[in-house]
C-alpha cells in the first residue's frame, strides 16, 4: 500500500504542474494521514471511509472501460494520449496469443494468484465488530464480498491488458498520462481507498507481531501500542521507499508467506493433529499431498 501510496501521489501533484518526489511523498502522507488512522484501536469508525473507498474503487473500474473503448491509448488509431506516455508504459501486443501461458513469466503471475486465496487475518476481528453478529450474517458478509472483489479484480486486469497488453506496469494507473484528468481522478480515488483500508492491514500486522512477542491483551498498554505502531510503520515506510517493482513484491509475497499460509502451515496443523487418529489415512495422504503442491507451488 506504502508503494502504490508513493507512486500515485507524485503523478497527483504533476497533473497540477507540481513537482514532488516519491520519498516526500511517502514521508508526507504517511505523518499526516497514516500514523493517525493506524493508531485507531476500533476498526468501526473506519466504516463509512470503506464505503468511500468502495465507491473510488468502482469509479476507477469505469474510467479504465470508458478510455479502453474510447481508444484513446489504441496505437491504431493513435491515441490522443500515447504522445505523452513513457516509452516503457507504452501499449505493447505481441502474436503469441494462447501459446503464451507457456512462458517462463506464468510462474510469476501464478506467484501473485495465490494472495487471492490467502483468508484475511482481521476476519476473527471483523466477525467481533460485526453488528447482530451470527454465523449466518458473517457468512453473508463473507460470500458477497468475495464475489464482488472476483469481480472487480477479473475487470481491472482484463481492461489493462487489453488496454497496454504487454507493458502493463505493477500498478496499473502508472500506465494513464498524466494529463488524462480522468484517470487522475482514478489516481486520486484510489489513493483514498488506500487510505481508508491501511489501517486494516496495519491492524494485523501490529496484532500478529505483539501475539509473536507474547504480549497478552490486557498488557498491551497505550505506551507500548503507540510505540510498536510508530515502529512498525517506519520500517515499513522505509522499504516502500527504496523498493519500486511492485509486481515483484505481489509475486514474492505470494510464493513465499502466501503458499506456506494456504498450503503448508495448514499441513503441519493438520497432521501433528491426527498423529493420534491413524483412522484418517485418506484425509493425511490428501492432506500431505496438499503441502506437496505448496513446496512446487513455491
Amino acid at each position: 500500500y506504502s508503494m502504490i501510496l508513493a507512486d500515485t501521489i507524485p503523478q497527483l501533484f504533476e497533473t497540477v504542474g507540481i513537482a514532488i518526489t516519491r520519498t516526500k511523498a511517502l514521508l508526507g502522507v504517511t505523518t499526516i494521514v497514516l500514523l493517525p488512522l493506524c493508531l485507531l484501536k476500533e476498526l468501526k469508525y473506519l466504516a463509512p471511509f470503506s464505503l468511500l473507498g468502495m465507491s473510488a474503487v468502482f469509479y476507477t473500474v469505469i474510467a479504465m472501460a470508458y478510455r479502453y473503448f474510447g481508444g484513446d491509448y489504441k496505437i491504431e488509431n493513435s491515441g490522443k494520449f500515447l504522445a505523452s506516455l513513457e516509452s516503457k508504459f507504452q501499449p505493447s501486443f505481441g502474436n503469441k496469443g494462447a501459446l503464451a501461458v507457456f512462458s517462463p513469466s506464468i510462474f510469476i503471475f501464478i506467484s501473485i494468484l495465490s494472495t487471492a486465496t490467502i483468508s484475511h487475518y482481521l476476519a476473527h476481528k471483523f466477525y467481533r465488530e460485526l453488528r447482530n453478529n451470527t454465523i449466518r450474517r458473517f457468512s453473508i458478509v463473507v460470500w458477497v464480498s468475495f464475489l464482488v472483489s472476483i469481480l472487480i479484480f477479473a475487470m481491472v486486469a482484463s481492461l489493462g491488458f487489453l488496454t497496454f497488453g504487454g507493458s502493463c506496469s505493477g500498478l496499473i494507473l502508472n500506465n494513464y498520462s498524466s494529463k488524462d484528468k480522468i484517470m487522475s481522478l482514478s489516481r486520486a480515488a484510489i489513493m483514498i481507498s488506500l487510505l481508508t483500508s491501511y489501517p486494516l492491514n496495519f491492524t494485523g500486522m501490529r496484532d500478529s507481531v505483539m501475539d509473536l512477542a507474547g504480549v497478552e491483551e490486557e498488557k498491551r498498554s497505550n505506551t507500548l501500542f503507540l510505540v510498536v505502531s510508530i515502529s512498525l510503520l517506519s520500517i515499513v515506510t522505509f522499504l516502500a521507499s527504496i523498493t519500486y517493482d511492485l509486481r515483484f513484491v505481489f509475486a514474492f509475497n505470494g510464493a513465499t508467506w502466501g503458499n506456506a499460509l494456504i498450503y503448508l502451515m495448514p499441513t503441519f496443523m493438520f497432521l501433528k493433529c491426527a498423529k493420534k487418529m491413524p483412522e484418517l489415512k485418506k484425509e493425511i495422504a490428501f492432506v500431505r499431498s496438499t503441502g506437496n503442491f505448496g513446496i512446487v507451488m513455491a
